[in-house]
């Protein structure tokens, strides 16, 4: 297991610093930082001695472009090694321009085509109801941007209509959506039947009320609004 003393939110600037490039889309990572330590650090049941653990909690980040952050969230809990940062996106390296979930302990699925992951964490959450198993959830993380892609909107409606309150959607809102949704983000889900709550992508503490305060019967889609574009 990887061994780190950089474990603290005050440490991820410093992390992400680390890696370097011009392909590092800063503004896409730093959109995400927030609402990824607040995950990890008080919200997610899972370590890297869990990360085959059936029962584990699955995170799934649909928004894989601008990683950086997400790479260093997973260094100060221990998934990798800090000193693996220094390399990313070389041939040798197992950190590349999107997360691997063949190389990297605890990413639950490869990302690269944006839109993909809603429907993949509707799957998940099927699959773990098919096997009986109440006690994982299922948390994406989307951009706003990525909610164009019409496979988002048959996901939103199935997961609405199936009842999975296993699952919870994190939009990252920096307003880069192309069209827009009539009243907005949380409205699009409401009509499906969605519990929703829209938060400062940089309050910690309302993160954190909106990630566990119970949604029982619904699905539920929290609003993250941030000001950096990416």
């Amino acid at each position: 297991m990887a061994t780190t003393t950089l474990s603290r939110y005050a440490d991820l600037p410093a992390l992400i610093g680390l890696m370097t490039g011009d392909e590092k889309h800063q503004a896409a990572s730093e959109s995400t930082l927030d609402v990824l330590w607040v995950l990890y650090d008080r919200v997610l049941d899972i370590s890297p001695e869990t990360v085959d653990d059936p029962d584990r909690d699955r995170f799934l980040l649909s928004k894989g472009h601008g990683p950086s952050a997400y790479y260093a969230v997973l260094a100060t809990k221990g998934f990798i090694d800090v000193r693996t940062l220094r390399n990313w996106t070389r041939a040798d390296s197992p950190l590349g321009y999107h997360p691997d979930r063949v190389l990297i302990p605890g990413v639950e699925i490869g990302s690269g085509s944006l839109g993909h992951g809603l429907g993949l964490a509707v799957g998940t959450a099927l699959g773990l109801r098919a096997q009986g198993r109440t006690k994982p959830r299922v948390f994406v993380l989307v951009g706003d941007g990525e909610l164009d892609e019409g496979s988002n909107h048959e996901a939103i409606a199935a997961a609405g209509r199936l009842g999975l309150d296993g699952i919870t959607v994190i939009a990252v809102d920096n307003r880069s959506g192309t069209h827009g949704w009539p009243g907005g983000i949380a409205e699009r889900f409401k009509v499906e039947g969605w519990a929703a709550r829209t938060v400062s992508g940089r309050d910690h503490d309302a993160l954190h009320s909106a990630f566990t305060t119970p949604h029982p019967g619904r699905p539920l889609v929290v609003v993250a609004h941030v000001n950096t574009k990416g």
